[in-house]
């Protein structure tokens, strides 16, 4: 079968996958020059399902954005046009697994491969300078398209293919030309060219494994291209039966392609697998630790050294790798504790930073939400402390916060949960605790701190602060969101602020004051 048969086959096939109405018209809309940032959110906001999935990752360490992103309309804004369109690709096309013919393509292993691609090409390509990195996670994560594609369309005949290549080691390209005479960078270029993909999708799919053989003159897609071939090689690492080879050839091709140094290289062979691993999450894989690049080809090392050892030093090695193997465990268990402690913990106060306190009010709320309880929380701010610090000088300032801190805490009750909010503003989550308790706990910690006395080299401080509380019952209030409740308090602190400072002000709809 000719290229041009075979690609009308595909085509024609009832098995090609089709891509999900918000997808396809998102590449069409994305191809006008006339379209509007508003124009891509409306049509994304139509799928509830997809828009809660990119705002999932908008909010995660994928892009670790400083803000809350709160809608699609606002994470469009901030990720631009291109940046959403590979979000919504990538969300539809993870969904695609095996058609109604029967295969030995293992469709979840394709896309977790896949998907550890996608990441690694990124993590490549932010190693460039001035690289621009808004299509490379799609590109990645498409590159192989034509496996599936003719997975799905010729399963009978790919399986000859990964038997072939399973069995006898032959090259892929190579064994899907001889069967079909055309490879899969041929016909996954094809069909997503007859999806109406960009250019910036489309080259790298179909040179992905010789990104040397692009002609054109757009540096962005050869940039990509490049970026998207060394993924392949560093993927190779984790998952090939070879990984010192791929190991070798990435860092060869790596600087000879994008001209990184050694100790870029090495970040990212360091930090791939947690990347894969953290991908894997926000995109609803379930996939198992991804193990790092050193540990494998570690373990290949000791595997071709234990090839020349006889049954007598391969067990007395066996013995000493697990008495080593016991010792290190016991030692990694102690560094992972300090090593959480210090993910969670502020480094001056010694209480729970702003990531614990987001991740811990989720845990809250979601319990408020089983038991239908009420939950408050507290923002305190310390008064006049920018002016109390150009006095005194920052060194006392950081005295007076660790002791500030210490005087909250000890206030408070075991499972209350404590933090610093940021500079001179803390944050106290009151589990099971309704507006009354709430000001009642807020009155006994703004009093405790009034008659503190803070001492440092005979010297003798005193502080006050403003307490906003916010108090709800998640269960029963519609519209109930985290951040309107953190908004809530904060509105409550500004309002005690502004009527004078020292005192606690409850937030309510109707901006009743609650002085003491």
């Amino acid at each position: 079968m000719d290229k041009n048969a075979l690609l009308t086959a595909v085509l024609n096939s009832e098995e090609l996958p089709t891509l999900p109405t918000v997808a396809s018209r998102l590449i069409s809309l994305t191809s006008k020059e006339d379209t509007t940032l508003s124009d891509i959110a409306d049509l994304v906001s139509q799928d509830i399902s997809l828009s809660a999935k990119i705002l999932k990752v908008s909010n995660s360490a994928f892009y670790s954005f400083p803000q809350q992103v709160g809608s699609i309309q606002q994470a469009v804004s901030i990720l631009g046009t291109n940046a959403v369109r590979s979000l919504v690709l990538s969300f539809s096309f993870l969904t695609i697994r095996s058609g109604r013919k029967t295969s030995h393509f293992n469709f979840e292993k394709f896309w977790e491969q896949s998907l550890a691609s996608a990441v690694a090409a990124r993590a490549i390509l932010e190693k460039v300078n001035d690289a621009n990195t808004e299509e490379i996670f799609i590109s990645g994560l498409l590159q192989n398209l034509g496996e599936l594609i003719f997975a799905r369309t010729f399963p009978e005949e790919y399986d000859k293919v990964l038997i072939a290549i399973e069995e006898d080691q032959h090259d892929r390209i190579g064994t899907e030309l001889s069967i079909f005479g055309a490879d899969h960078c041929f016909i996954g270029h094809e069909v997503a060219k007859h999806w109406g993909f960009p250019p910036i999708l489309l080259v790298p799919i179909l040179h992905h494994h010789d990104p040397l053989s692009y002609q054109g003159d757009n540096q962005k897609i050869l940039l990509t291209t490049k970026a998207v071939y060394l993924s392949d090689l560093l993927i190779n690492i984790i998952f090939s039966t070879k990984p010192q080879e791929y190991h070798k050839q990435f860092k060869r091709e790596a600087k000879k392609l994008l001209g990184l140094r050694n100790e870029q290289i090495d970040e990212i062979l360091n930090d791939v697998h947690s990347r894969i691993d953290q991908a894997g999450i926000y995109f609803g894989l379930q996939m198992e630790n991804t193990k790092s690049v050193q540990d494998i080809l570690q373990e290949a090392n000791i595997r071709l050294s234990l090839l020349n050892l006889d049954y007598s030093q391969m067990n007395k090695q066996l013995i000493a790798t697990k008495i080593a193997l016991e010792k290190l465990t016991k030692e990694l268990e102690q560094k992972n504790k300090i090593l959480d402690n210090l993910a969670n913990v502020d480094g001056l106060t010694e209480i729970y930073n702003h990531r614990y306190f987001q991740n811990a009010l989720d845990q809250e709320i979601n319990r408020c939400n089983r038991n239908e309880g009420y939950i408050a929380l507290l923002l305190i701010d310390i008064d006049h402390f920018k002016k109390f610090n150009d006095t005194h000088g920052h060194q006392i300032g950081d005295l007076i916060l660790k002791k500030f801190a210490t005087v909250l805490k000890t206030n408070l009750r075991k499972y209350d949960i404590l933090a610093r909010y940021g500079g001179e503003e803390f944050v106290i989550i009151l589990p099971e605790t309704d507006s009354q308790g709430g000001l009642l706990t807020a009155e006994k910690l703004r009093g405790a701190i009034e008659n503190t006395v803070f001492e440092e080299n005979h010297q003798i401080y005193h502080v006050t602060a403003s307490f906003g509380l916010a108090s709800s019952r998640p269960a029963i209030e519609d519209n109930f969101s985290k951040s309107h409740f953190i908004t809530m308090a904060d509105t409550a602190l500004y309002d005690a602020k502004n009527q004078g400072r020292n005192r606690v002000a409850l937030f309510t709809p109707k901006k009743k004051w609650f002085k003491f």
